[in-house]
């Protein structure tokens, strides 16, 4: 670990001066790191070009990191509780030590298969421990990693494998979430079918459902492993090395892939993990997120193993076999530090108390929650219920460009508010912007469009392959600053609140999805002319999908055409992107250009259609109304 922050003057003092000496406070955290070599230059590049580096010259290899140096005094810690799907099924725990030895055994299978530093890998996994050894090997290697969260389609997943151009995948036969089975072989090879790039499939039995295999590509995971040495020397990389690409959904229809690079991204999450959640070697850290998403990478597996932590990587859901699963899970590894969604925490205030007073939560020393903005009432229901009053509750603000946690309380230290996430943390300098003038708002009390003044270590350093999107997403709106997309309120006291995004994007359940994307599948229906989404206020997810839609031929079936939609957006991208409610209308209300007045749709869908304001420069302001008196289902 490196320096922790351990009271509010301090940290007030400590981000004048990250502020004031960026590169300063940016060496220093990177101190505590093994390192090859160290860096020649702290950081170059700007916004305005688009080539920021950090720690350049600096030779590392990030799961060294991770595991190596822990090895001889934490060898015999556990790195990983493992939590099945299953409640019964038997107990399972990796130790440094032991889960160093399958990193490198695998690391020898990806290299005996021909994977090259530089190499794409593709992950469509379980929630297991395998997704933490596949990825940490891909890491050793200097392949680049690409996760795919395991509830995405074929065709996602493909498109995924497309962009990168990845050499191999590695999967399970199938998963098991809740009641469900869900067919991971068969779903990858329909993806694999249109992905010429892939040589290799690697797949973990984890269910031992029915799968096809295809000789001379498909290969066991535990056959590979049996005879895999468990030596393995990490290939050095430096620091600007690419280390993963992630696909994060934007306001344009294809999925964007997010590059991290390997020194930048290890100092930051490290640091912000243990100045957020106040950490120490003792303690049972537990992020229920999906290793699929951002949070996962950078709080289910890097963060918590360059800090040494014990961590639990957790393979069900909230909700099985019943409400109290997360908290009897809280109760038997004794969690100290626990992360989790608004929208799951939303889910369980709803069921019976007793789930949560069935169980032992007293060894909880501090709350999170990621993903969303969390409203008032969950934030004290979690508090009051699940900290028992005596918690400190961190509401992280991040994105998946960002790569860690930028505005967020600090653990007992930075005095909270209920729906706020409070300040920036040390070496981030946000700032908001007026969209008309696209000038900076000064002082308190104020609200605007969220940007980041300067660059930092974590940041994306591109979206892989195109350069273009990549400037014109985070770059041209506000020049010389960093666009979130989010608009944000700034109390009287200087703390920040997310408000939501202010582009069309979505953010359903903590899930970035952009509105192109799912009009782009319900497109696909023969009977769709036009769909236009937008998001309505949802009181589990937060955000709900609401999708408007003209089409060349009346719906004699409401239901059974929204079973029809429902089937096609799951098949294109995912079960997740689903629309709650449709309606169909005669025509959307569109300006002179052909824009849709999206702002129009979201009143309307929020229930506050009385009051629309101007509609003169719509091509048919009738349009309104009609909508306006119209059904959802």
């Amino acid at each position: 670990m490196g320096s922790k922050i351990t009271s509010f003057e301090e940290y007030k003092a400590v981000y004048n001066s990250s502020i004031a000496d960026r590169e300063l406070y940016w060496a220093e955290q990177a101190e505590s790191f093994d390192w090859h070599k160290k860096w020649d230059t702290i950081h170059s590049g700007s916004f305005e070009e688009g080539n920021v580096k950090w720690y350049e010259g600096g030779k590392l290899n990030i799961t060294e990191n991770c595991l190596d140096r822990h090895l001889d005094e934490n060898g015999d810690k556990v790195a990983f509780h493992f939590e099945a799907n299953d409640p019964d099924e038997g107990p399972r725990s990796l130790t440094y030590r032991e889960l160093h030895e399958e990193v490198c055994k695998f690391a020898n299978v990806l290299e005996s298969k021909g994977v090259e530093k530089g190499d794409r890998v593709a992950i469509y996994m379980a929630m297991t421990p395998e997704i933490a050894i596949a990825t940490l090997a891909c890491a050793r290697i200097g392949a680049v990693h690409s996760i795919v969260f395991a509830g995405f389609s074929a065709q996602s997943l493909a498109d995924r494998i497309q962009d990168c151009d990845a050499k191999m995948l590695i999967t399970n036969d199938g998963l098991q979430r809740g009641t469900k089975l869900v067919p991971l072989k068969d779903i990858s090879d329909e993806a694999v079918e249109h992905c010429p790039t892939i040589e290799n499939v690697i797949v973990c039995k984890r269910t031992e459902n029915d799968i096809d295999w295809e000789d001379g590509r498909d290969e066991w995971w535990h056959d590979l492993m049996e005879d895999a040495s468990s030596e393995h020397e990490a290939v050095e990389m430096d620091a600007e090395d690419p280390l993963f690409i992630l696909y994060t959904s934007g306001s344009t229809g294809a999925p964007k892939g997010q590059l991290h690079t390997c020194g930048g991204y290890m100092v930051y999450v490290s640091s912000t993990l243990e100045n957020v959640f106040q950490v120490d070697q003792d303690d049972v850290y537990w992020c229920t997120a999906d290793a699929g998403w951002i949070t996962g990478h950078s709080y289910i597996i890097y963060g918590p193993l360059l800090n040494g932590l014990t961590g639990v990587i957790f393979e069900s859901t909230p909700m099985y076999p019943d409400p109290g699963r997360l908290w009897q899970v809280v109760d038997k590894y004794d969690v100290t530090h626990f992360y989790t969604s608004p929208t799951a925490i939303r889910a369980l205030m709803k069921e019976d108390i007793e789930y949560v007073q069935q169980h032992d939560l007293s060894s909880i020393e501090v709350l999170g929650t990621v993903g969303e903005p969390i409203n008032e009432e969950a934030w004290h229901w979690y508090h009051d219920k699940i900290g028992n009053g005596k918690c400190p509750i961190v509401d992280t603000w991040w994105q998946t460009e960002t790569g860690g946690m930028m505005i967020s309380p600090m653990a007992g230290i930075t005095p909270t508010k209920p729906g706020y996430a409070t300040l920036p943390l040390p070496g981030i300098e946000p700032a908001l912007m007026d969209d008309s003038t696209k000038e900076e708002i000064k002082g308190n009390g104020v609200q605007g469009d969220l940007v980041i003044k300067q660059p930092w270590p974590g940041m994306t350093r591109g979206v892989w392959g195109d350069e273009e999107r990549y400037m014109s997403t985070y770059f041209e709106k506000y020049p010389g600053y960093y666009f979130t997309g989010d608009g944000c309120k700034r109390d009287e006291d200087g703390y920040y609140r997310i408000t939501g995004r202010v582009d069309d994007v979505l953010n359903v359940s903590g899930h970035r999805l952009g509105t192109a994307e799912i009009e782009n599948a319900i497109d696909e229906h023969n009977k769709v002319v036009e769909a236009a989404i937008v998001g309505y206020p949802h009181d589990v997810k937060g955000e709900g999908i609401y999708a408007f839609m003209t089409c060349d031929d009346s719906i004699e079936n409401p239901e059974s055409f929204k079973k029809e939609i429902h089937d096609l957006v799951s098949k294109i991208i995912s079960p997740i992107a689903k629309p709650d409610k449709i309606q169909i209308v005669e025509g959307l209300p569109k300006t002179r250009s052909g824009k849709i007045m999206r702002r129009i749709l979201r009143q309307i869908a929020a229930g506050e259609g009385d009051d629309l304001g101007d509609t003169s420069t719509l091509v048919d302001p009738s349009v309104v109304d009609e909508i306006r008196a119209g059904k959802a289902y």
